[in-house]
């Protein structure tokens, strides 16, 4: 089956309990749950700008243990970017991310040009394991973007997200979370004039 040129694919990978599913939650809907809940993989799709028209970001929330490698192998394969989260309050789940990103050096041949995130979530918890230097320092090595994000507060959550899109210097996409509603009103009222 061809590929829908209108879909951009964000894949998003890091250890059980780092809070994938909360970040995109936060994009998605807004919304923030404090148990967990794990994740074998979900799907969300928001719709953005791009290439001066209207495409759809459709974002993978997978797994955070491994059970499931076929899986991870066909997110990457089919991924135009990814996110790569750990908790700033576990070395360990920072450590998990390093075969991943492995896999997608080998899947993808070459990250150059992919637009990669690492992503120290849980910015807003105040027993660190990972200093912000430290994770700067892997994104370097990777030769990646860095963020650090808190879903609970929505700390650069957005941001995230956007700058994911910046970093594909093959299309231009933006953020534009307006609904088609209001858009047709907007075009409406330009188009008014009173006399």
């Amino acid at each position: 089956m061809p590929e829908q040129s209108n879909d951009y694919r964000v894949v998003v990978f890091g250890a059980g309990g780092v809070g994938k599913s909360s970040l995109v939650l936060r994009f998605v809907k807004g919304t923030f749950r404090d148990t967990y809940i794990p994740t074998v993989e979900d799907t969300y799709r928001q719709v953005i700008s791009c290439d001066k028209s209207v495409c759809t970001l459709e974002i993978t929330d997978t797994t955070g243990s491994h059970q499931f490698p076929a899986m991870q192998r066909l997110s990457i394969s089919k991924g135009h970017a990814f996110i790569l989260v750990y908790s700033i309050t576990s070395r360990q789940s920072l450590e998990e991310l390093k075969p991943i990103y492995q896999q997608v050096l080998a899947i993808k041949g070459n990250v150059e040009g992919i637009p990669i995130m690492l992503v120290g979530n849980k910015s807003d918890e105040t027993q660190r394991e990972v200093e912000t230097r430290e994770g700067e320092a892997q994104a370097n090595h990777w030769k990646c973007a860095f963020m650090e994000t808190s879903a609970k507060t929505n700390h650069n959550v957005t941001e995230l997200f956007q700058e994911l899109l910046n970093l594909d210097k093959k299309r231009d996409m933006s953020l534009n979370m307006r609904s088609s509603k209001q858009r047709r009103a907007d075009k409406l009222k330009a188009k008014c004039s009173v006399m």
